[in-house]
């Protein structure tokens, strides 16, 4: 892709304007960086880009408009582009085209989903540096994918929200997958339909096409955007048929790459080696495997892999267990898909909820875990939407609210989770909404349960 000397305005000055803006004028570009925030702005001082407040149309001699993945189609500046015939990407697409320019272009192995996109990828990650690639986890992780392709990496594992698919034309994937589609961003998007058709894009130029059998809408998306030309592999969480992988007993089982699919299987490791354990997650690794397999991986670098990754912060870490209860801080869980899943990995729980549901029904989810719930307690905006929930599916189960206004929500709602448990029991964290009502981020929210446990006398930090 030729920058030298192309006039590029960039849209968003956060952190992948940031990256965006640092790549451009190092091939050459004459950047101009836009932002309604003057203070971000301010940030990019001696990037050699050219700062303008609050544009809402390109600068004349714009020819290409790279915009963070949070600003919608919709916003004047966009609109205006597209009106204007000015081709408009994201950071994903421009990291894309830059790395197919390289000498020895990176594999990428995509990831996208409404749940389990951060694990898979950590997962991933680790089978790849098992089996001893130079790769690195990147996209929606934290680390952006542009600056992962500048730094000459083998392989990406590429976490991709669908903000980001939605400005990406060209990106062909050596493998891709899509985990799982729930309502979520439809205020983004506009329709479900439209958020899972941003989702499904992903699949449209991948060799490798990974999709969940299980799941409808993966499925759905790997039959509707595969090319003709892609391999196509499932996966399950019983016993793979050939072209699948899956679970046999207490293994993880490859029947898709092998020499004989009909006849032979690979052992790719067993239950005890996904953690954090539950089906979710069992699917997130065969799903991670799926794609490391289609890179080349050998089968003991996945046992391997799996065995020593680390689940990130708020993503059902342990926090401790006392008197015969565990304690499960899974804060990331800030939608009712993500929280049942994390319900379904515990067969008895005392459920802390509640926050910003964003109009999600939590209907299903009640009804599918009401046999495993010993307890709720609810706080947060929509705490009386759940409750009514649990009123309808769950009558038996007690519950408890954390009244509106108390100082300490979460210690108060980890007292009342513990009053409600018994050893066996996990109390956990598994909220279903958003956190903004309450928390900063759902990282403080986690946080907060982490204290308010380590709270707890018996504690194994407790010194008395």
């Amino acid at each position: 892709m030729e920058l030298a000397g192309r006039h590029i305005l960039v849209a968003g000055a956060g952190v992948t304007g940031r990256s965006v803006t640092a790549a451009l004028a190092g091939s050459g570009a004459e950047v101009t960086v836009t932002d309604g925030d003057r203070d971000r702005l301010a940030a990019l001082a001696g990037s050699g880009a050219r700062l303008e407040p609050g544009l809402t149309a390109p600068p004349e001699g714009t020819s290409l408009v790279v915009t963070s993945p949070g600003w919608r189609p919709s916003s004047p500046l966009l609109t205006a582009a597209a009106a204007a015939g000015i081709e408009v990407i994201g950071d994903v697409e421009l990291a894309w085209r830059i790395g197919q320019g390289l000498p020895r272009p990176p594999r990428w192995l995509a990831v996208t989903g409404t749940n389990g996109k951060t694990t898979t990828v950590g997962m991933l990650e680790s089978i790849l540096r098992a089996a001893g690639l130079d790769a690195v986890a990147c996209g929606n992780v934290g680390f952006a994918v542009l600056d992962a392709v500048r730094a000459g990496h083998e392989v990406l594992a590429v976490e991709l929200s669908s903000f980001q698919l939605h400005w990406s034309s060209t990106l062909a994937p050596h493998a891709s997958v899509v985990l799982n589609v729930a309502e979520d961003h439809l205020d983004w998007h506009g329709s479900l339909d439209a958020y899972a058709a941003a989702k499904g894009s992903l699949h449209a130029r991948s060799g490798t096409v990974v999709h969940n059998v299980a799941e409808p809408w993966s499925r759905r998306l790997a039959e509707g955007h595969a090319p003709a030309t892609a391999a196509r592999v499932g996966f399950r969480l019983d016993t793979p048929r050939p072209g699948e992988l899956g679970v046999v007993e207490d293994l993880l089982v490859d029947r898709a790459f092998v020499a004989d699919p009909v006849h032979a299987a690979e052992e790719l490791g067993t239950l005890a080696d996904v953690r954090p354990p539950g089906p979710h997650n069992v699917a997130n690794a065969l799903a991670a495997a799926a794609l490391a397999r289609s890179a080349g991986v050998p089968p003991g670098a996945v046992a391997k892999g799996l065995r020593e990754f680390r689940p990130g912060a708020h993503r059902a870490v342990e926090v401790a267990e006392i008197d015969g209860v565990r304690y499960v801080d899974d804060s990331k869980a800030t939608n009712p898909h993500a929280a049942l899943g994390s319900l379904l990995a515990h067969p008895g729980v005392v459920w802390i909820a509640g926050g910003q549901l964003k109009g999600a029904s939590v209907d299903e989810l009640v009804a599918t875990a009401a046999g495993r719930l010993r307890g709720v307690v609810l706080l947060g905006a929509d705490a009386d939407v759940i409750a009514a929930a649990v009123a309808r599916h769950a009558p038996d189960v007690p519950v408890n609210r954390v009244p509106p206004g108390d100082d300490e929500p979460m210690t108060t709602a980890v007292s009342a989770a513990r009053a409600m448990a018994r050893p066996g029991d996990v109390v956990l964290l598994a909220p279903a909404a958003a956190s903004l009502d309450m928390f900063r981020d759902y990282g403080e929210r986690g946080d907060r349960f982490a204290a308010a446990v380590e709270a707890i006398p018996g504690h194994p930090r407790d010194g008395g």
